[in-house]
C-alpha cells in the first residue's frame, strides 16, 4: 500500500479528485425519494479489517460540503484505528437534513443501504445519532455497534470517547508541564454536545477552571447548568485567554484565521478532524509553540467502545482498560514529535501508517 499522503486544498475540487487525493476506496450514494433520506456513505481503507465508523446527521451548507466531510471523517478513522491498534478500517457516513427528518422508515432505509455493503462497513452513532436510533438501523443489518447496553451493545460511546480525551489532555499536560495535573487550568471546551459534557466533569473533578461554548444557546445553558462550567460566547473563543483549547464540536477549527489568536499552550480535544489543512496547519501550531495532541489520537475512546462491541460479549470494562492506553501512546507520539523536531500530528501519522503498511504485506484489503 502506498504512502497515506497529507491532505491539503487541491485545484482539483471534483469528487474523484478529492478520492484521488485522500486515498478511498469507495464513496457510496444513497437516497430514498418516499423517506426523503440522502446519505454518503465513504469507506477510506480495509486493510486492517471492515470499515467502521458513526452515522453523522447534519444540515449541511450544500452537497460539495456533506462529500468533503465524509472523506475526511472517514480518512480519520483510519488513522484512529491504526494508532489504536484496532483490527478494523475508517469509514463514516453522513446524512444530509436536520433531526426532525429522523422515523422509523427514514432509519431503516438507510440500514438497507448499509446491509447492501455486505459488511465493508459498519455504523454507529455520531452527530445528532442515538441509540435508539441505531435500534431501528439494526433491524435491517447485522453490520451496526452502539447498540443500547440493555440488549448487549456499547451503549452511547460519547463518556468513553470524553475519558480518552481527558486522558489524552492530561499526557499533554504532563509533557508540557512536568507534571499532569489539570488543577487550577484554565480550559476552554467549545462544543457543549455529549463528549463536551461529559469531558467537562472529569476537568472539574480534578479542580480545572473550565469554560465553555456552543453555537446551540439552550444546549450551552442546559451543559453549564449541568457541569457547572463557566459561559463565554463562541465570538470569543480564540482570543480567550486560556491555558488549553478542546474543540469538541466540528472539525477545521484550527486555520489561518485562528491559529495566529490563539492564546493557549496546548491544544487537546475530542473533534475531528480540527487541522483545516493537516500539514500546514500543523507547522503553524508547532512555530507558535503551542503543543497539539492529536485528535484521531486521544479522541478513539469511542471508536474503541464500538470496537469491542463488534468483536462480541461486550464489557465496559475491557474497553475503559484499552483507553486508558491513550495517555502512553499520547506521551510517545509528543516525545518523538520533540526529538525528531516535527508537528506532533505528522508523527501520529507516521505510526498509524507504518502499522497499515505492514499489514498490507500480508494481506489484502477487506
Amino acid at each position: 500500500m502506498s504512502e497515506i499522503k497529507t491532505v491539503e486544498h487541491t485545484k482539483d475540487g471534483s469528487v474523484y479528485g478529492q478520492i484521488l487525493q485522500m486515498g478511498h476506496e469507495q464513496l457510496v450514494f444513497c437516497h430514498d425519494e418516499p423517506t426523503g433520506l440522502k446519505a454518503l456513505i465513504a469507506i477510506h481503507n480495509t486493510i486492517l479489517g471492515p470499515a467502521l465508523g458513526g452515522t453523522r446527521l447534519w444540515h449541511y451548507s450544500d452537497e460539495s460540503a456533506a462529500i468533503t466531510d465524509v472523506l475526511r471523517l472517514s480518512r480519520g478513522m483510519t488513522f484512529k484505528a491504526a494508532i489504536s491498534g484496532l483490527n478494523i478500517g475508517g469509514g463514516k457516513a453522513v446524512i444530509i437534513g436536520k433531526p426532525k427528518m429522523k422515523t422509523e422508515a427514514f432509519l431503516r432505509r438507510f440500514g438497507r443501504f448499509i446491509h447492501s455493503l455486505g459488511g465493508r462497513y459498519i455504523t454507529a452513532e455520531d452527530v445528532n445519532f442515538t441509540t435508539a436510533d441505531i435500534e431501528y438501523i439494526a433491524m435491517e443489518t447485522p453490520y451496526v455497534t452502539g447498540k443500547p447496553e440493555i440488549k448487549g451493545g456499547g451503549g452511547d460511546p460519547s463518556p468513553i470517547t470524553a475519558f480518552g480525551t481527558y486522558l489524552g489532555m492530561k499526557a499533554a499536560v504532563g509533557f508540557a508541564y512536568g507534571k499532569d495535573t489539570l488543577e487550577g487550568k484554565r480550559i476552554l471546551i467549545q462544543g457543549a454536545g455529549q463528549v463536551g459534557s461529559h469531558l467537562v466533569k472529569h476537568l472539574i473533578k480534578e479542580g480545572a477552571i473550565v469554560f465553555l461554548t456552543d453555537i446551540f444557546e439552550e444546549k450551552l445553558l442546559s451543559a453549564a447548568k449541568t457541569t457547572g462550567a463557566q459561559i463565554i460566547q463562541p465570538s470569543d473563543v480564540y482570543d480567550f485567554p486560556m491555558d488549553i483549547y478542546a474543540p469538541c464540536a466540528l472539525g477545521a477549527t484550527l486555520n489561518d484565521q485562528t491559529i495566529p489568536r490563539l492564546t493557549c499552550d496546548i491544544v487537546a480535544g475530542a473533534a475531528n478532524n480540527q487541522l483545516e489543512e493537516e500539514g500546514r496547519h500543523g507547522h503553524l501550531l508547532k512555530d507558535r509553540g503551542i503543543l497539539y495532541a492529536p485528535d484521531f489520537l486521544i479522541n478513539a475512546g469511542g471508536l474503541i467502545n464500538v470496537y469491542t462491541e463488534y468483536l462480541g460479549n461486550y464489557k465496559r470494562e475491557i474497553a475503559m482498560r484499552q483507553t486508558e492506553s491513550i495517555y502512553d501512546m499520547t506521551t510517545a507520539v509528543l516525545s518523538e514529535a520533540n526529538e525528531k523536531n516535527l508537528p506532533t500530528q505528522e508523527v501520529a501519522m507516521e505510526i498509524a501508517n507504518k502499522r497499515i503498511n505492514q499489514i498490507a504485506s500480508i494481506k489484502l484489503a477487506y
